[in-house]
Formats: structure tokens, sequence, C-alpha cells
């Protein structure tokens, strides 16, 4: 036993591949590096402090922004000041060529990227920055780190039980087996990659202009950006005892309003066809031991679950369990086909009111909560088909109505909720909005599936490379 007691660092196939590893007289990832740092993650609480918008704000980078393909994805960025990434956090700043690894956190352990061309960024405390001084030997180590012997190199010297950890010198460990092919291969996996996601986002992207089209709206065309087309006047009748945000009362806004009335079918208000409206809970920590009489273990979900593509991403990483009261637990009354909406977050260039759906699967798989920056809605299911909703209420954030529709405070913006629930929604047949529906779930299957295939090759490309290292 070599200082460690716990029983997964002696599994049998874990020991087996590291003396098959060793037998290769690998160098350690200590050899490669020039300079190792981790970050700090700012209070959110004090968000107009540490935290920018992504036009004038420095990408700070978390696990969710690395990739097994050793690309960094900007999807769920977070972006900090520059006070703050020269002062609180100067120690963790990322340039080009650096190699990310994820040292904290549940799922796959030592997820590694590079820092692309033209980089500057940092990243909170579940990663670490390693300075080797050449993008290619950072690439190297990414694809090699990456693979499942990597992986599985890395998890055996993590600790720790509900969050595997990797320590420095656990890290700094780790055997490398450098071989160039295996970034040859890899290098083919992200060209396929970014192929298959230009045809998904193709196909996501047709979902909005093929709803309003059936549904016989047509929105503005957007004016040319002028002074004289950004001036309106609102009268002090229209804003007494209301908002003074001008986006509100602005022409465009009033135009791209008014065109959804302009339907095909007939409309009613959005809250006219919802039968239940409920808060989300935050609830208590979870631990181990708690009374089972008193409080329910669930999978809540956050702003963070929300998909912008999709719907609801609730993978085992990004899972967060709390303990709600019960009698909380039965209010919230969580069924299939339950609407969820997030009415607080959001930031410059996304919007509050992003739409989600249950669906059976996710219902009958865990006890479900909400955060209590989510707000639940189920509509009548005799008058509107809950997936139609869903999708009409994805476009209407899509095409930013939700853009005029929140409040900011502190930093935090808020859906205004009547506002919201005043808009109108087509009502055709039951028949036409389940076609409507199904449609749209086809092309998003269809987009899920070219997602898919990039974890397939992932999982070939680690096979060619096992084979590559150890036989």
């Amino acid at each position: 036993m070599e200082k460690r007691f716990d029983p997964f660092f002696y599994v049998p196939e874990l020991l087996e591949l590291e003396k098959k590893v060793l037998a290769k007289k690998p160098k350690k990832l200590r050899d490669y590096v020039n300079g190792l740092a981790s970050g700090a993650t700012p209070k959110t609480t004090e968000s107009e402090k540490y935290y920018a918008e992504k036009e004038n704000g420095v990408p700070f980078l978390r696990v969710q922004n690395l990739s097994p393909t050793g690309v960094l994805e900007f999807d769920d960025c977070k972006y900090i000041n520059e006070d703050t990434h020269n002062g609180m956090l100067k120690r963790s700043q990322v340039s080009a060529g650096d190699l990310l690894v994820k040292i904290t956190g549940v799922g796959r352990m030592a997820v590694a990227s590079v820092a692309p061309e033209g980089f500057e960024g940092n990243i909170n405390q579940h990663v670490c920055v390693i300075k080797t001084g050449s993008k290619e030997i950072s690439e190297t180590l990414a694809a090699f780190l990456n693979s499942d012997i990597g992986e599985k190199l890395a998890s055996r010297r993590s600790t720790g039980g509900t969050r595997p950890a990797l320590d420095y010198p656990a890290l700094l460990s780790i055997p490398i087996i450098e071989d160039k092919r295996i970034l040859q291969i890899t290098d083919k996996v992200i060209a396929q990659k970014q192929k298959n996601e230009a045809e998904a986002d193709k196909l996501l992207s047709s979902i909005d202009d093929y709803l309003l089209k059936e549904l016989g709206i047509k929105l503005p065309e957007p004016p040319e950006n002028t002074l004289k087309n950004r001036m309106f006047v609102a009268t002090l009748q229209q804003i007494t005892g209301g908002r003074f945000d001008p986006k509100l009362y602005s022409t465009q806004s009033k135009e791209l309003i008014k065109s959804l009335y302009k339907t095909s079918f007939k409309y009613q208000t959005l809250k006219s066809v919802i039968i239940q409206s409920c808060s989300g809970d935050w609830g208590n920590d979870d631990k181990d031991g708690f009374n089972e009489n008193e409080f329910v273990r669930c999978l809540v979900i956050r702003a963070t679950e929300f998909d912008n593509k999709f719907n609801l991403n609730v993978d085992g990483s990004r899972a967060k369990y709390r303990l709600i009261n019960k009698p909380k637990y039965k209010a919230l009354d969580i069924r299939a086909n339950d609407l969820l909406i997030e009415k607080s977050g959001g930031s410059e260039n996304q919007p509050v009111g992003r739409i989600a759906i249950l669906t059976k699967e996710l219902t009958d798989s865990y006890s479900l909560g909400f955060s209590n920056f989510v707000h639940k809605l189920r509509v009548n299911e005799e008058v509107v088909n809950p997936e139609f909703v869903f999708n009409y209420l994805k476009t209407i954030h899509n095409i930013k109505i939700t853009d005029v529709m929140q409040s900011q405070t502190n930093g935090i913006r808020n859906l205004i909720l009547n506002e919201y629930l005043s808009l109108p929604i087509p009502v055709p047949p039951l028949y036409k909005q389940k076609e409507i529906a199904e449609h749209i779930t086809g092309i998003r299957q269809q987009a899920q599936q070219l997602k898919d295939k990039t974890a397939e090759l992932l999982k070939i490309a680690s096979e060619e490379i096992e084979e590559i290292l150890l036989h």
C-alpha cells in the first residue's frame, strides 16, 4: 500500500493499467510544467464589483467550459471585469496555448482543454492552468488526459467522496505517454464535431421561422440603425405608474409585440390557458442522515440546467440535490408536461424568460424541485398542447420579446411575470398544435443525433488511442 488507504486506488484493473503505462517509461505531467495555478470564484452577491458583460469582460472559465475534445466551449461562459482579472485573480490568468485541467468535481476527472490563439481569460478554483510554453505540447497533453487511459490514471489519484479532487502532487504525478498520433486522432474528431455542430445549429435555427410561418405571424423588419430610428416619444400618461425602461416604449418593441396579435388563428392571453402557477424553493443543504419524515431529497432544477438549444441538461456533473420540506414539496406538485420558466438571472445578451418542459422520463426518474429563480406553469391541456406552448414560448424568448419584460436589481434581471402572462398565444385546433409540436420535436431529434455523434467519435478515438499506446 502506497500511502493511500482508500480501496479505489488499488482496484486491480487500474493497477494493471498503470503497470502497462509505466512499462512504456513515460514522463510525468510535472515534467511539462513551467507554471501552475488555480483560481477562485468572486462573490456573486457582489456581481457589480467583480463581474461584467461579454462585450467588455474577460472570460471566466469553469469546468463546463472544458471539453474532452480539448477545445474550449463558450456557450455557458461567465465574464469578470478587468480589475478582478488583474487584481484578485492575477495569479490565475490564462493566455493562448495554456493547458487547462479540471481538478475538482463529479464526473470525468482531468478533462483538459487548450486556450486558443489570442485568448486572455481566467479560471475558478475547480480548474488549474498549466503553462507549458508551447501550444503543441499543451494540445498533446490534453489529447492524452482526455483519453480513457488518461482519465483512469487521473481518477485513480483523486481523493474525496461526494466531490472528488486532484491536489497538485496527485495531478503532477500522472504518467504521460507522449505520442503525436494521439493528437492526429483528436484533430479528426474536432473537425467532425465542428461540422456536426454547424449542421445541428442550422436545423435548430430553422425552428422559429417554421413556427411563426405556421401561425401566420410575420415579424417586423428591424429598422436601419440610425439616430432617427432610435428616437421615440412616450407621453407622461403612458409611463405614469409604470416603468421608466425605454425598451418597453420603443417603436421597435411595440411593433414586435403587436406582430404576435396578427396570427392566422384566434388567440388568448397566456394567463388564460394557465391552470397552475407556482414559485420554486431552494430548500436546504443536502446531507447524509437527514430526517426522511421532514424532508424530500430532490434534484433541484436551476437556471444552470436550462439548455438554450434543446430543453434541460441534467447530467450527473451538473446535478444539484437539495432537501425540500415535505409540505413545500407537496405544494410544488410537479408533473410531466409542467413548464418551467427562468424568472431571474439572464445577462446582457441573454434575457430572462428561458423555458423548459418536464418530460415524463425526467419526472419518473427523479424527485424533482426547482429553485426560487424558476417559476412553474401548468397549462389547460383541453385548450392547448403543452409541447406546443413550450415551443411557442421558446420562440418568444429567442426573438427577444422577454428583453422588454425584465427589470434589473443588483445585477440580477427579473422577468415581470404579469406582463409576460398578458402576452397573446395563438390557439389553433389541438390537432394542429400537436402537428406543429411533433414537427419541431423531429427537428430537435435530428440535431441531437448530430450532437450525439461526437460522443460516439470520442469513444472510437479513445479505443484507437489505447491500441496505439498499450500495444
